[in-house]
């Protein structure tokens, strides 16, 4: 949710000096950029998991203070409920049997929260959206007793001026409305990390949005919300209207959302940070004292604290982040689109998958870009969020012949993507125990049909066959994604009910 900060008032002219000392920055990294001062490569990936907490019941509980407070650990973190938490990673450089390694450490960390949990009557759940939630769990006096969190939620509600609308129209429809950004918490993610050269940003961010659908049809974990069965990855719809900072009329005017998917193919990652700017008011307008136009004139490397503030207020599903450290600056790609869980396993062999994908694309001599409108990966996003792995999708046809043509997401990923991600893997030197392993979690899953979506859902209808009513179907299915979660076999093999 962005930089530390401590909770102040702003006076009128506080956004418009903040204004003048992001174009300063913005200045700063586009000397930065010609210059060429960025790290060199180092394949460097990060995660960090976004988690539940809740009782042996499957029920939310607003307890993250006491448990941060057992695990006594930097790695983990509050997040903007009190039924989150966050989990960091410590960068990996990719290569060798790295998502092993990754497996290992999230098991022994996530294992180590769990048992700190249960002294306080919690448990971690890696799920999307906690699907025992109710509205008034999402309440302002749930809001983590962070300063950063208060005044963010305070700047977005003061920016649209009324009631947050929550209308989403899935399998059944959701109504609602709120007066805080609290609902957002119920959204909890995974965000992969990828650090890269100026060069190579365009490339990656781009295949990075290109398989942000597909991404989403393997993937997709969050299907309830508020006791009603929504899209399969309800995340995207709920963020985008609960950090909405414009009323109706402004929408209607084409205001564009600070929760997005983009609009169009880069070129540099300045772009990026530049249509940041243009399009998106301060909301945290906290001024720095380095001027960054005369550190770098001094031959020092300015932190860009204006520019990086802002550009976490903004809520691209693929982020660009610029990073400062031991004096060096870099940039990474922060693919924020994947929901938590089902299990490790699950979150790793994502991750494989994105990062061998991501890989192959950008390395493509005809780009998926080039063949590929911009409106039809948007178009993907919004169909693989509302279907899931049942989604089709728009890809370019192979060959040389041109166009685009409608395909089932999981023969795409198996007949198409597959082999590019081994490819993708294989250029990060991968060792081929990894490789295979975690790409045939995301293969089996493609075959069965099955991601962690399609599992609850499956799951609570066969409950609500079994004469259950709704809100305690809604519970037995949460127990039993625990249980299973905790168990680590990947969801494709999670023999569906609740016995």
């Amino acid at each position: 949710m962005g930089e530390k900060v401590v909770a102040e008032g702003f006076g009128l002219s506080d956004r418009q000096r903040y204004r003048r000392k992001l174009q300063q920055c913005l200045a700063g990294l586009a000397r930065l950029l010609a210059d060429k001062r960025f790290d060199r490569p180092r394949n460097l990936m990060g995660l960090e998991i976004e988690l539940n907490l809740a009782g042996a019941d499957g029920m939310p509980r607003m307890v993250n203070g006491e448990v941060l407070e057992r695990i006594a650990s930097p790695d983990f973190q509050t997040e903007l409920g009190m039924f989150n938490l966050e989990v960091n990673i410590a960068p990996h450089r990719l290569g060798g049997r790295v998502f092993d390694r990754l497996a290992e450490e999230l098991r022994t960390g996530l294992g180590y929260a769990d048992r700190k949990a249960r002294e306080v009557g919690a448990g971690v759940v890696m799920i999307g959206i906690l699907p025992t939630l109710a509205q008034r769990d999402l309440v302002f006096e749930n809001l983590s007793a962070v300063d950063r969190y208060t005044l963010l939620n305070d700047q977005i509600v003061a920016a649209r001026g009324e009631d947050f609308v929550l209308d989403i129209q899935g399998v059944e429809r959701l109504t609602c409305t709120s007066t805080s950004i609290v609902p957002e918490a119920a959204c909890t993610s995974v965000q992969l990390h990828l650090q890269v050269t100026p060069a190579r940003f365009a490339a990656v961010w781009n295949a990075a949005q290109a398989v942000a659908a597909v991404q989403i049809a393997v993937g997709a974990n969050s299907p309830f919300l508020f006791g009603r069965e929504l899209w399969r990855e309800s995340r995207p719809p709920l963020f985008q209207q609960a950090t909405d900072t414009r009323p109706p009329e402004l929408q209607a005017q084409g205001v564009r959302p600070r929760t997005w998917f983009g609009e169009r193919w880069v070129d540099s990652a300045y772009d990026l940070f530049e249509e940041n700017l243009r399009y998106f008011p301060p909301l945290l307008p906290i001024c720095d004292e380095e001027d960054p136009l005369l550190v770098l004139d001094r031959g020092g490397v300015p932190r860009l604290q204006e520019l990086v503030l802002h550009n976490g207020t903004v809520y691209r599903w693929n982020r660009p982040v610029y990073g400062w450290v031991d004096g060096v600056p870099h940039l990474r790609v922060e693919n924020r689109v994947l929901p938590a869980g089902p299990t490790v396993t699950d979150v790793v062999a994502n991750a494989a998958f994105y990062y061998g994908l991501v890989r192959a694309l950008a390395e493509e001599t005809r780009p998926v870009w080039k063949r590929l409108p911009f409106e039809d990966a948007a178009a993907n996003f919004d169909a693989a969020c509302r279907h899931g792995i049942a989604s089709e999708l728009r890809w370019p046809r192979p060959g040389r012949s041109g166009g685009v043509a409608s395909i089932p997401a999981v023969r795409l990923v198996l007949d198409e993507l597959l082999p590019l991600a081994a490819a993708g893997l294989d250029a990060w030197h991968v060792e081929p125990a990894d490789r295979d392993f975690y790409l045939g979690v995301i293969e089996e899953r493609c075959r069965a049909r099955v991601n962690g979506a399609s599992w609850q859902a499956d799951t609570f209808h066969k409950a609500l066959e079994a004469g259950l009513d709704r809100d305690v179907a809604l519970a037995a299915t949460t127990r039993r994604y625990a249980e299973l979660m905790h168990a680590g076999e990947p969801v494709h093999t999670w023999p569906v009910g609740i016995d």
